[in-house]
Order: structure tokens, then C-alpha cells, then sequence
């Protein structure tokens, strides 16, 4: 047991582990309790990106698919100047909720 050279000594370790319910661990610091490093290589399937060769970082940029906000006052105002005066024009455009009167 190498954990008990550098831990607390046996009497305090028994008190500590009654008091966890459980024994206690040192994450990392000792090797016989770390995973072997001795794993084999993960075997994953070839997928869109893997050849160097036609993996293009621009055709996987999320920031190239983002456009600026839609101005809906303009937009509405262009959609009125653009339509006829009696007709109301037919807007695809999202509009917010009630107005609320300021005045």
C-alpha cells in the first residue's frame, strides 16, 4: 500500500474513512491506481473530413452561414414603396408584438 507512506497516518486514515463512508483516494498522484496507458488505437470510420486533401475549413465555417440582422422598419417601408397604395403587401418578414403607445 504506497498510499499510506505519503497519506495520514493508519489510525487517522481509518477515522477519515468511517467519517466518507468510503476509503478514501488520491486522484492521481499514484501510479497504481491511474488506467494503463497501453490502450489500443481507436478504430473509427473515415467520414467527410478525413483526407487533408478535401477538407476545406471554409465549406465547415459555422461564422460563413451568420448574416446581419433584418431591419424590419426598412424593410416594411420598402415593401410599401415598392407596392401598390390601396393593397396591403403580403410580408413574409417576422414582426414583433403589440406596440405599446409611448405618448
Amino acid at each position: 500500500m504506497a498510499a499510506a507512506r505519503r497519506d495520514i497516518a493508519p489510525f487517522l486514515q481509518r477515522v477519515r474513512a468511517f467519517l466518507l463512508g468510503r476509503e478514501h483516494t488520491l486522484a492521481l498522484r499514484f501510479e497504481d491506481g491511474v488506467a494503463d496507458r497501453t490502450q489500443p488505437q481507436p478504430n473509427i470510420p473515415e467520414g467527410p473530413s478525413h483526407q487533408y486533401s478535401a477538407n476545406y475549413y471554409c465549406l465547415r465555417d459555422g461564422r460563413r452561414e451568420v448574416f446581419p440582422p433584418i431591419d424590419l422598419v426598412q424593410q416594411q417601408k420598402l415593401l410599401e414603396a415598392s407596392g401598390d397604395a390601396g393593397a396591403t403587401p403580403k410580408s413574409n418578414l417576422p414582426t414583433p408584438g403589440r406596440v405599446y403607445a409611448w405618448d
